[in-house]
């Protein structure tokens, strides 16, 4: 099955986040946190099941090398990215945006 992929505002400005404070600490680390985070995507739109629930119907896919999860849902046909969130931030903060 083919999925639609939805990528929450709030998702989209923690990647960009993420991808300029790394850029900010080492010269190309934003691009290989970027390089890292494509696959975790990827995975999910060809296997939406193989992560498992972390919280009612949301899942997560870690991304290599870095300490951040890809919070997504399964909605028919679509995949909603709710957060690319850091695993040391409070998990209330993404949880708030459960549909």
């Amino acid at each position: 099955m083919k999925y639609e992929l939805i990528i929450r505002p709030e998702a989209e400005s923690e990647l960009l986040d993420a991808v300029k404070w790394y850029e900010e600490k080492v010269k190309g680390l934003g691009a290989d946190f970027l390089l890292n985070v494509e696959p975790a995507i990827e995975s999910i739109l060809r296997i939406p099941d193989a992560y498992t629930p972390i919280y009612k119907n949301t899942r997560r896919a870690l991304v290599r090398r870095f300490p951040f999860g890809v919070h997504y849902i399964i909605d028919k046909e679509k995949i909603v990215i709710l957060a690319i969130f850091h695993a040391r931030r409070n998990p209330k903060d993404w949880k708030k945006r459960m549909l």
